[in-house]
């Protein structure tokens, strides 16, 4: 007990600690014979002492614990991550006379989880997809200049994310952000919304109002669905993105303003030039540095880390303790064709939510439109779990999802495998058994 490195204590009955190892000294700071003798909760600070002991439980009759995490505090006041297991004591006759407790710092795990996952975040933007990544690596740069920036996607992709990060890594930082949406509000309103109006300038305006590009002097407009604006306002937006000045509505004086603008579409502004619905001269104004953002479908590694941060959004939202979803529910998400995109993702999230109580959002909780036709002829959705239509569809999914990472990396396993996060002979093992031919 003394010779390693998990922290051990045992209680009697009335839950004074009987020892106190060498391990368990280091990680809580607590001398041993301070410990012994004292109430554990006394000296072992944890977040589940005060109701949910995993300790007291499985002295009440439940079954021993086995790695649950927590935290405790340290001598020093400092809070640190542990997994706790937990079993009975008992005396030559089988009675309990007591309780022990294991416990492992989890503090350089932790610490080795967060740097791995610093390659995968920039700002508030968290991805696994290489396509993103090259996104990411083109970022600091783009966000310390003050180019117009054009934002392409499908709608529900992250543009104004996109956008926010941008202006979160610009040098306009602590300045306003401002977000305006060209399609939600009507031509005639929109004018007066970002240019602003003197009093009198029509009936109903007495008195002076700042437009958005006012108020966001110094930092940074973003205009989302800028392809929706009409003619005679394309008109007004090149001349403030050729002078960095313009005139509110029934002013006679030219106000100049320091703003970045940022746009974004879901049109194909290409087309829409060719067509003559978009100016030209103000297409080649905007489009200085163009950023495409790739469809969910695209980049499907991303829904277990997008589905986990949107349960962790909705938990904290809706004060609710949701674990997950079921391996099942995963593989049906993997499998969606996701035309509204990461917002689609995050709406079936929050109806699953309404659904689920507690512990795993299963099959039962999501629409029957992600199943689409490859459940079809099933009586009851929950009956599906575990089954082997799912387990199929999964595999399906998987094979699907190497498949396509063997394409982008040329049929290189090597560096498939590392794109993936798995071992090159994992991954030779799984094509194995899932049947992927190689070119």
């Amino acid at each position: 007990m003394e010779s390693i490195s998990d922290g051990v204590f045992t209680v009697d009955l009335s839950w004074r600690i009987t020892y106190f190892n060498h391990a368990a000294e280091q990680i809580t700071g607590v001398k041993r014979e301070e410990a012994l003798g004292k109430n554990c909760a006394d000296v072992f600070r944890s977040s589940k002492c005060i109701d949910k002991c995993p300790l007291r439980q499985t002295l009440s009759g439940s079954q021993p614990r086995v790695s649950e995490i927590c935290y405790i505090i340290t001598a020093n006041g400092e809070q640190i991550p542990i997994s706790i297991s937990t079993a009975v004591i008992r005396d030559e006759q089988g009675g309990v006379i007591g309780g022990a407790e294991t416990f492992r710092d989890l503090s350089e795990i932790q610490a080795l989880r967060a740097k791995l996952e610093e390659g995968h975040q920039l700002g508030n933007i968290n991805s696994r997809s290489p396509l993103l990544h090259k996104i990411f690596a083109s970022l600091p740069a783009i966000a310390n200049s003050s180019s117009t920036v054009l934002l392409l996607g499908e709608t529900g992709t992250g543009k104004e994310l996109l956008a926010r990060t941008i202006h979160s890594l610009s040098p306009r930082a602590k300045k306003p952000f401002l977000a305006v949406n060209c399609a939600a509000i009507p031509d005639t309103l929109l004018e007066s919304e970002l240019f602003g109006y003197k009093a009198g300038a029509f009936t109903g305006a007495k008195k002076d109002k700042k437009g958005r590009f006012t108020l966001a002097n110094g930092g940074t407009l973003f205009l989302d669905e800028i392809g929706d604006i009409s003619s005679a306002l394309q008109v007004r937006l090149l001349r403030i993105l050729q002078e960095k000045e313009f005139e509110p509505l029934g002013a006679t004086k030219t106000e100049k303003v320091d703003i970045r603008i940022i746009t974004a579409t879901n049109k194909d502004l290409d087309k829409e030039v060719n067509e003559g619905r978009f100016r030209e001269d103000l297409f080649y104004r905007i489009n200085v540095v163009r950023i495409e953002l790739p469809p969910l479908r695209k980049r499907k590694e991303d829904i277990p880390l997008l589905t986990a941060h949107f349960i962790s959004h909705f938990n904290a939202l809706q004060g609710k303790k949701i674990e997950g979803v079921t391996n099942d529910v995963l593989g049906l998400l993997m499998a969606y064709d996701w035309r509204g995109n990461i917002r689609e993702l995050e709406n079936i999230i929050e109806r699953a939510f309404l659904l689920c109580e507690g512990g795993y959002i299963g099959p039962e909780h999501i629409p029957r439109e992600i199943y689409g036709d490859k459940m079809e002829g099933t009586i009851n959705v929950p009956h599906l779990i575990g089954s082997g239509a799912v387990r199929s569809l999964r595999e399906r999914t998987e094979a699907t999802f190497i498949t396509e990472a063997l394409k982008r990396n040329a049929g290189n396993c090597t560096a498939t495998a590392r794109e993936l996060g798995v071992h090159k002979t994992t991954l030779f093992r799984k094509i194995k058994r899932l049947g992927i031919k190689r070119k």
